[in-house]
């Protein structure tokens, strides 16, 4: 009989095992690019990720006759209550193909959750919502996006026969950059009734810490109806910001603005995935001199619009499809500047929520993948009983 062992992380050795699980179990699958050790500690170490200070949190390893086998989390919020959501998750599951090595992390967790007096529990949230969140079920072998969840196929099956069951659907859609994308010009802010009302200026790195406030202003007052909501921090922001100095073209980000008020705002990252696929997640100590230089000269062929947001008031009016309009162009009319990018990818957007998928469907873009959050009843005494979401 083969044995299986749950281990609560502890201290930096336990949590250092944690943030390399990944890479280990999932080596040489296609559609699966190792993410860079520095970058898995920053966004899952407490000390340095603000969001650990809102939720009680535990994490564990799982080992299969003595070899790393599988991990989770499970995290409670301690005030804040996610829209329609349960603010007990669980996050960061990867396992090999084995049900019993599933069934022992999912029972650390919920029992952890259970004790603490949840009733339903909903993840993968990755440490948080504004994390990574949701579990691959569509696009496995798409082209591996940074801070893009991945995981096998098999995953999804196994999580349902534990009696997880669909809560939301979040869509990553492909938008090919096309020839004609990149001849386009000032387009709709050079018409005669918005040329003096709609500005876009590029957002100004050397002053971070200014913008930050808009940025996160606009980011909170656009996504506060989505399903899952959790107010996005200025120390959220901040605590990756001043890497967005060294990673992110400054023509990357821009804003904007309606009759002189920042009104939308939009950070597109190059795909550091691909400068980084060869490091299996290693940086340190002789990585680092590589990724300056990639990161510097690289033509890359894929995007990722990392983080937007359109101010509530403007959605769903005419007046807001002008600013969303005037959005879509700018990244169009930027992407000149870059011509060896072949396609940009927008996610992730709820299922629901159409007035946001609409234009970019319209806009020509693909569904290229989608990532599922699952819920469980943890007080069903027998079958598990589809969560209300």
């Amino acid at each position: 009989m083969s044995e299986i062992k749950i281990v609560p992380v502890k201290g930096l050795g336990g949590f250092l095992e944690f943030c390399k699980v990944q890479r280990l179990i999932y080596k040489g699958m296609k559609g699966f690019a190792a993410q860079l050790d520095v970058e898995r500690w920053a966004l899952y170490g407490s000390k340095f990720n603000p969001h650990f200070e809102s939720v009680d949190w535990q994490a564990w390893l799982a080992y299969k006759d003595g070899k790393i086998a599988g991990r989770i989390q499970a995290q409670i919020y301690k005030e804040l209550v996610p829209l329609g959501a349960s603010p007990a998750q669980f996050g960061c599951l990867d396992t090999i193909e084995d049900d019993a090595v599933l069934g022992a992390l999912l029972e650390a967790a919920e029992t952890w959750l259970r004790d603490r007096g949840a009733g339903i529990v909903h993840g993968p949230f990755s440490p948080y919502i504004w994390g990574e969140v949701g579990m691959l079920v569509e696009g496995y072998t798409a082209v591996p996006m940074i801070f893009v969840p991945w995981n096998p196929a098999y995953l999804p099956a196994m999580l349902e026969r534990h009696g997880y069951v669909k809560a939301r659907d979040l869509i990553s859609y492909r938008y090919a950059i096309t020839d004609k994308d990149k001849d386009q010009g000032a387009g709709i802010v050079s018409r005669p009734e918005w040329r003096d009302r709609l500005k876009i200026r590029t957002i100004d790195l050397k002053n971070i810490k200014a913008e930050a406030v808009q940025i996160v202003d606009i980011f909170n007052d656009a996504w506060s109806e989505n399903w899952g909501f959790v107010p996005f921090t200025y120390e959220e922001f901040m605590a990756s910001a001043d890497s967005l100095k060294y990673i992110m073209p400054p023509e990357c980000g821009f804003m904007v603005e309606l009759d002189g008020v920042a009104q939308a705002f939009a950070v597109v990252l190059p795909n550091l995935n691909e400068i980084t696929e060869d490091f299996e997640g290693k940086l340190l100590p002789f990585g680092l001199p590589k990724v300056i230089s990639r990161v510097r000269n690289h033509q890359y062929k894929t995007a990722r619009l990392m983080l937007f947001g359109v101010r509530k008031a403007l959605q769903r009016k005419a007046i807001g499809g002008a600013v969303i309009l005037a959005f879509i162009q700018e990244i169009r009319r930027r992407s000149a500047q870059y011509p060896s990018i072949e396609h940009c990818e927008f996610g992730w957007v709820l299922e629901d929520n159409m007035g946001m998928r609409k234009p970019i469907e319209m806009s020509g873009a693909e569904i290229d993948k989608v990532h599922r959050i699952y819920g469980k009843d943890l007080t069903a005494a027998a079958a598990p009983k589809a969560v209300a979401a």
